[in-house]
């Protein structure tokens, strides 16, 4: 069986982050593993704390990882501070990470910002060069890469530019600029449309989480990237398709919704 690494913050709610990762990466056919970043307090109205993990004890799940069950995939998701982001780094070269996707998490969907202002800098430097892929929404593009974006020339435009400093591949999820779900998959000079129509759910907690992880786990079963990403949006129609209603706010989606179960 195939396997794959969730390194991201843990929602007590189940909706985001570690738990939606898991459910996302198993839902789609591997074995899924887990090194927390960040415990938080949060449900679906939003977050109301962050306990981030030390980098020392980051550092020893991601060794414990990687020294037994070696990941074929590994998924990135909220890192908070620049230290974490250094033992990620570092730990993922000292292993040879592949098939890496970087969540571009620099906000919560309630608007609050996830990043320290230091870690910016070490973000752009040290994580996002080792990925494969990196996933950001309009807004995450626009501050990563300098552009203002209101149409697909933008985003095109942004990905090349993202491509050019980070030097991997690059998809753009159009979900926030129109009510259209078009994403750019800019990769080696060349521009891949996935085109999709919006599903209007507002239970949609985690969406991000889903799809990244969803790419991950069809990378680590050996699908080319463009193919990875179009099973995964695939996925991630299925699930907000369901329309799973819980909570009192923006609520989680049914990763299992294809799961039969007794009545």
């Amino acid at each position: 069986m195939r396997t794959a690494l969730s390194i991201a913050g843990s929602d007590c709610s189940g909706g985001a982050g570690i738990q939606a990762d898991i459910k996302t990466m198993l839902c789609n056919g591997v074995y899924a593993m887990s090194a927390v970043t960040a415990l938080t307090a949060q449900n679906t109205v939003g977050i109301t704390g962050i306990m981030e993990v030390t980098p020392e004890f980051l550092d020893r799940q991601l060794t414990a990882v990687f020294t037994d069950i070696y990941p074929d995939a590994v998924k990135i998701g909220m890192v908070a501070s620049g230290s974490l982001i250094v033992i990620i780094a570092e730990k993922l070269e000292q292993y040879h990470a592949r098939n890496i996707v970087v969540d571009t998490v620099m906000a919560s969907s309630s608007g609050r910002r996830l990043f320290e202002e230091d870690a910016l800098l070490l973000y752009e430097q040290r994580l996002l060069p080792l990925a494969a892929v990196i996933t950001p929404n309009i807004p995450e593009a626009e501050l990563l890469s300098g552009i203002s974006i209101r149409g697909g020339a933008d985003m095109v435009r942004a990905a090349e530019k993202m491509y050019q400093k980070y030097r991997c591949a690059v998809l753009v999820k159009g979900g926030h600029q129109t009510d259209a779900a078009d994403d750019l998959l800019y990769q080696d000079g060349a521009c891949h449309w996935f085109r999709g129509t919006r599903i209007h759910n507002p239970n949609s907690h985690g969406t991000g989480c889903t799809l990244s992880s969803a790419i991950a786990a069809n990378l680590a079963k050996g699908l080319s990237l463009p193919k990875a990403v179009e099973r995964a949006k695939a996925y991630v129609s299925g699930v907000l398709s369901s329309m799973l209603d819980l909570g009192a706010g923006s609520g989680p989606m049914n990763h299992g919704y294809q799961i039969g179960g007794d009545v």
